[in-house]
């Protein structure tokens, strides 16, 4: 049994939810969605809650069951609210600019980083070593995140590179001699 598909998930209030078949739409004061299930699961709307259920006993059920709930689970919260990603920059001379609708990036190499903003999603750098991406798909989120991220990861020496805010690098000591 699936621990997270058996919870319903709670409809906040300005959020509203229907369901067509097997796909499922959300809309909200910041966005709408929509999600397609497999045939595995049902999906019900009802008394201001969604519940996901399977049908029947397969694994790929069992599987698509806990998924198919934290997808919609995910699509509420992003109707309501945005999912946000910090990043800081830790080196001498790495820093960060927004220009419009690119991300420019000096983080030692020979020349500049350009990454451009997908739509859905906004960067906003509050300072030149932190940078905030925020959207309304937390999918999208993350993986704009991890793109950014993957330009210069933190290196286990001196911890320079770009890390996620609050993340933990354990640092390995040197040559000695």
């Amino acid at each position: 049994m699936s621990r997270i598909g058996k919870q319903p998930v709670a409809l906040p209030d300005g959020v509203e939810a229907t369901v067509a078949g097997q796909t499922i739409e959300v809309k909200g004061p910041k966005d709408t969605k929509s999600f397609t299930a497999t045939d595995d699961v049902t999906i019900a709307v009802e008394d201001g809650q969604i519940t996901v259920t399977p049908r029947g006993p397969s694994k790929r059920a069992r599987q698509q069951w806990g998924m198919s709930r934290t997808i919609i689970a995910n699509m509420v919260h992003g109707a309501k609210e945005t999912f946000k990603k910090e990043l800081e920059i830790q080196g001498v001379g790495y820093r960060a600019q927004m220009q419009g609708n690119t991300l420019k990036l000096n983080l030692g190499l020979s020349h500049d980083v350009d990454f451009e903003v997908p739509d859905g999603v906004t960067i906003t750098v509050p300072k030149p070593t932190e940078i905030v991406v925020e959207g309304t798909d937390k999918q999208v989120v993350g993986e704009v995140a991890a793109n950014i991220r993957d330009w210069r990861r933190p290196e286990p020496y001196k911890g320079k590179g770009i890390r996620y805010k609050g993340e933990y690098i354990f640092q390995k000591e040197g040559k000695k001699k």
